[in-house]
């Protein structure tokens, strides 16, 4: 097995600190976008954990939004949970708020905490996958982990 990258094996290491014992597979192939992601985990897209990064157009916090592959998120929705509209965050403010760069934004392990919103429909699997801190690192994970690792509300996002 090849070494994780920085990036992954930062992941790798916060996961084992937390006790998850769940191993980070870096691909030689993308995993950037959900498809991709599915085609390498073997699973259904509705299993890929997409980390979208939004930012609170009053405050100018970071909020994490953890939504199902296909699904698309409703910012109307999440601007009620938040108490003030969003806006999608662009590449500088999602890598500094996360230290990762889009495609590759893990769940946990951001240089900011952020309030976090999951994603209802992952109820229905036993397993996700999540991307691990590289547009090619991902991680098979049990459903209701996501919420014990990131301290997410689960919620209807669309």
């Amino acid at each position: 097995m090849n070494a994780l990258s920085p990036s992954a094996q930062k992941i790798q290491n916060l996961l084992n600190e937390l006790g998850f014992a769940y191993t980070v597979i870096e691909h030689t192939e993308s995993t950037r976008t959900a498809q991709e992601a599915a085609d390498q985990a073997g699973c259904e897209l509705g299993q890929i954990v997409k980390s979208l990064i939004f930012r609170g157009k009053t405050s100018g916090k970071p909020i994490l939004v953890l939504t199902s592959g296909p699904n698309r998120v409703n910012e109307k929705q999440i601007s009620e949970y938040t108490g003030e509209p969003i806006g999608k965050a662009d590449a500088d403010f999602v890598r500094a708020v996360t230290g990762f760069a889009i495609g590759g934004v893990p769940p946990v392990g951001h240089s900011q905490k952020m309030e976090t919103y999951i994603d209802e429909d992952f109820l229905q699997y036993p397993t996700i996958w999540a991307a691990a801190g590289t547009p090619n690192a991902i991680f098979e994970l049990k459903t209701e982990d996501l919420q014990k690792m990131t301290d997410g509300k689960t919620v209807s996002i669309k």
